[in-house]
């Protein structure tokens, strides 16, 4: 921390503070209408029973027809093809997710006061993890699992970084940032608005500081004890795969005084922390020399020697099918690829991507080794993943057994009404 700057812990009481933003020393910009004026978005007949069942999303198809000129972004309510208010959202009209709903209760006001308490209700849920755990980065905000659609906020150390994805999101974006700074003191906040999804909304890539200091272009932070930079500027998703915080836990607990392969390293996460729970050596592999120069810091960051860990350089399919033709063998793989469908048209072509490296990989583990393998494709279910792998596994002649089952950490909830939050799938499997 920056001396002589003072933030407040990770801890968020509530009720002063909502004092504090009812006393009338604070206000939003406010693009709410009344009810009774919105426009409205009215549902074919039958097409309800999502929206009754709370899900947050409102497919084009679904739509009978627009009452009013709602714009980008607009609230409106939705109404049962009988005319019953049933809920208000944000409406896009560029996307195929033609409305993303605020709430199911049709009367709720969508105003600065509403965001308040979705913000607020969001980052407290988290304080029992933050302190618990001591975690110098965290998710604060996770989209519709936290009631926000399109709105995700990671905290890493003095700074916190947004992403605005949807056309409501966007409309509301000035109003967020003011009460993010204000919940959550922090020396800056930058913004990652720089994500393919923005088109579907009809949004232009739009990233740079947004409130306080400029971040630098290394955040230190910890996880686990152990220690970590994130490129909040330019890395993937907002400088670091926080999701994965927990699964590396556990696959460091698995690894002790094995030979690993890490591919699509990143910025080495899995290796540092199988590394530093006694793992033998790892090769970590990815495209990027950029993020493998990254993995060295953060080897050098926990005094990690040099002998036990290099990295390569190269397309992650080639380079397995060269070290099946050289007969290299690893007592544990590690798979975790970027996001193989982006689309559900893209599920196909994803399936056959992960069964043709998860198949590569068993060939190369040595009897009894180890398979972590993971998707992070929302589109891709567990049971599509866990097929794939199967079907890997009968391809490569091996039998497996999936020993344990991993998710994205507790800081990325999925809301019950929400199964497509459920996006991060990884299987432990012991290869026989």
């Amino acid at each position: 921390m920056t001396a002589g700057y003072r933030c407040r812990p990770w801890r968020y009481p509530g009720a002063r503070r909502v004092s504090f933003f009812f006393s009338g020393r604070w206000t939003a910009p406010e693009i709410g209408v009344p009810m009774a004026g919105m426009a409205s978005i009215i549902l074919k007949p039958n097409r309800d029973k999502s929206v009754r069942h709370r899900h947050p999303w409102i497919f084009s198809g679904a739509i009978q027809k627009v009452t009013g000129d709602p714009g980008l972004g607009q609230t409106v309510v939705v109404r049962s093809s009988g005319g019953e208010a049933l809920a208000v959202g944000a409406y896009s009209p560029a996307s195929q997710i033609r409305v993303r709903l605020w709430s199911c209760e049709a009367n709720t006001p969508v105003d600065g006061a509403f965001f308040h308490q979705r913000l607020e209700t969001a980052i407290a849920l988290r304080s029992t993890l933050i302190s618990s755990a001591n975690l110098g980065a965290c998710r604060l905000v996770h989209a519709e699992s936290d009631g926000l659609p399109g709105v995700v906020v990671d905290r890493y150390g003095d700074f916190l970084v947004c992403q605005f994805l949807t056309a409501g999101a966007e409309i509301w974006r000035d109003t967020i940032v003011a009460q993010l700074a204000a919940i959550c003191p922090v020396r800056g906040i930058y913004e990652r608005s720089n994500q393919p999804i923005r088109a579907k909304e009809g949004l232009v890539m739009r990233d740079g500081s947004v409130a306080g200091q400029s971040p630098p272009e290394w955040i230190p932070f910890q996880e686990n004890g152990l220690l970590f930079q994130a490129d909040v500027r330019q890395g993937h998703k907002t400088g670091f795969y926080l999701d994965q915080r927990d699964n590396r836990a556990i696959v460091a607990g698995m690894c002790a005084d094995l030979e690993v392969l890490n591919c699509f390293a990143y910025t080495g996460g899995f290796a540092v922390a199988a590394l530093m729970a006694g793992a033998r050596h790892v090769t970590n592999l990815d495209i990027s020399d950029t993020v493998l120069a990254a993995a060295d810091t953060h080897a050098r960051l926990n005094a990690i020697a040099d002998d036990r860990m290099v990295n390569m350089a190269g397309d992650v399919f080639q380079v397995l099918r060269r070290f099946r033709d050289m007969g290299r063998r690893f007592d544990a793989i590690i798979l975790d690829p970027p996001k193989f469908a982006d689309s559900r048209s893209r599920v196909p072509q994803a399936a056959r991507g992960y069964k043709d490296i998860n198949l590569l990989a068993m060939k190369l583990l040595r009897p009894g080794g180890w398979l972590f393998t993971f998707s992070c494709s929302g589109h891709m279910t567990p049971d599509l993943f866990q097929k794939i792998v199967a079907d890997a596994a009968v391809d490569a002649g091996r039998d497996a057994q999936i020993v344990r089952t991993m998710t994205q950490g507790p800081d990325h909830p999925v809301a019950l009404a929400f199964p497509e939050g459920h996006y991060l799938k990884g299987f432990a499997c012991r290869v026989l």
